[in-house]
């Protein structure tokens, strides 16, 4: 905790070690159990506060007195090196976010995204007669955890998908933690909004009845600035591919990595949505904290009071562990219930487009289970390659056999 006698060296330094696979750091469990808000020092821009507890997290989540887009400023405490730009969802307060949410929402509704799965489902099994045609071993993620997401967010959007590469390939560069400098990423931002511009004003001259055209009419109707418009719908399209084809890749390296709970699930497919709901909660999507937010007022959460000024951070998925809340955090229990997690957020902010990657997630584990029964890693679990340097883990690959 900050105080007048604090020096620079009692300051511990965040985050707190190299992300190892799917494992959270020790460091995180000392923490919620001792000190659930904590002061750290970030790796750019000073000093904030890390919430890892969940009681703590969820009023946190909760408060429209944290601000997303003081944390714009380009001084805030962060664990990027650039702090995310203002003008899309993730950086917008009230009653700003509710207005451009508005426009967006009603594309991923449970109702509308149900109306999606044939199309998920004829695209996982295009996929999987791709693999079973190839056969052993196929790497997971470029057969199936990839494809899966990207092809449904560029129909959604309206992205034709031989031009995936165009936005794939500054995607990673885009959610660097360290990868990559400052220019590469702020080079990624500009060369991803300016594809989203490009396939706007196709739209304009070709309406049809996509996320782009959607945001277009927003733009003439519903008074959303040309920046709003731009980042809102790159926020879309980046959160619609690059984050689910990381928790498919995730979940499907976590079972296939205990055999047992594979071999669970392949005996009863019932267990698939509470497997989701458990996974969500026990894998650690980002490899370190979340984009910061600002208080602007002076709040308590929990026994701490934050200053207005200061930013705060937090760890989900170290929230999600808590044993305040969970009975044997750091077990994976396919079974568990009630689960009530935070995999995908709380509050305002709590992500758009979760029924979509729930039901990519769900429809792509029925597939494999039923055609690949005897699924298993083609490497040891611990030789299995990472992407360095990014905010959400993934595999570089995922090998599998059968």
């Amino acid at each position: 905790m900050p105080n007048e006698t604090s020096s620079d060296s009692d300051v511990p330094a965040y985050p707190f070690g190299p992300v190892v696979a799917l494992d959270l750091h020790p460091r995180y469990a000392e923490l919620r159990r001792s000190e659930p808000i904590s002061w750290v020092r970030m790796p750019y821009g000073g000093d904030a506060w890390l919430i890892t507890g969940y009681p703590e997290l969820k009023q946190f989540l909760a408060d429209p007195r944290f601000s997303s887009f003081a944390a714009t400023a380009p001084d805030t405490p962060r664990v990027t090196p650039l702090p995310l730009r203002p003008g899309n969802l993730l950086t917008m307060d009230q009653p700003e976010h509710s207005r451009i949410r508005r426009v967006v929402a009603k594309a991923f509704t449970g109702r509308q995204v149900e109306k999606l799965r044939p199309r998920i489902g004829a695209v996982v099994n295009d996929l999987l007669d791709q693999m079973e045609a190839q056969g052993p071993p196929a790497d997971l993620l470029t057969h199936l955890a990839e494809p899966v997401p990207v092809t449904m967010i560029c129909e959604l959007f309206g992205v034709p998908y031989e031009e995936r590469g165009q936005f794939r390939a500054y995607s990673d560069v885009f959610v660097a933690t360290h990868a990559h400098s400052a220019e590469e990423i702020d080079h990624s931002r500009n060369e991803l909004e300016r594809y989203i511009i490009e396939l706007v004003d196709r739209r304009r001259k070709n309406p049809s009845d996509d996320l782009a055209s959607m945001l277009l009419e927003a733009c003439e109707v519903e008074r959303i600035t040309e920046v709003e418009m731009t980042r809102t719908g790159l926020g879309i399209l980046m959160a619609g591919h690059e984050t689910s084809l990381s928790m498919i890749a995730n979940s499907l390296y976590l079972l296939l990595s205990r055999p047992e709970l594979y071999a669970q699930i392949c005996r009863d497919p019932a267990l698939i949505s509470s497997a989701i709901d458990e996974m969500l909660r026990f894998i650690p999507l980002r490899s370190v904290g979340s984009f910061p937010r600002v208080a602007t007022e002076d709040v308590k959460i929990g026994d701490v009071c934050i200053r207005a000024g200061q930013t705060v951070i937090f760890q989900r998925a170290s929230a999600d562990r808590d044993e305040r809340v969970f009975d044997n955090p750091e077990e994976l229990d396919l079974t568990r219930t009630p689960n009530p997690n935070l995999g995908f957020g709380h509050g305002i902010h709590y992500c758009l487009g979760a029924p979509l990657a729930r039901l990519e997630l769900q429809l792509v584990l029925d597939g494999l289970l039923r055609r690949f029964p005897s699924l298993r890693l083609a490497t040891p679990a611990e030789e299995v390659p990472w992407k360095p340097g990014l905010i959400a883990r993934c595999p570089q690959a995922l090998y599998a056999t059968w």
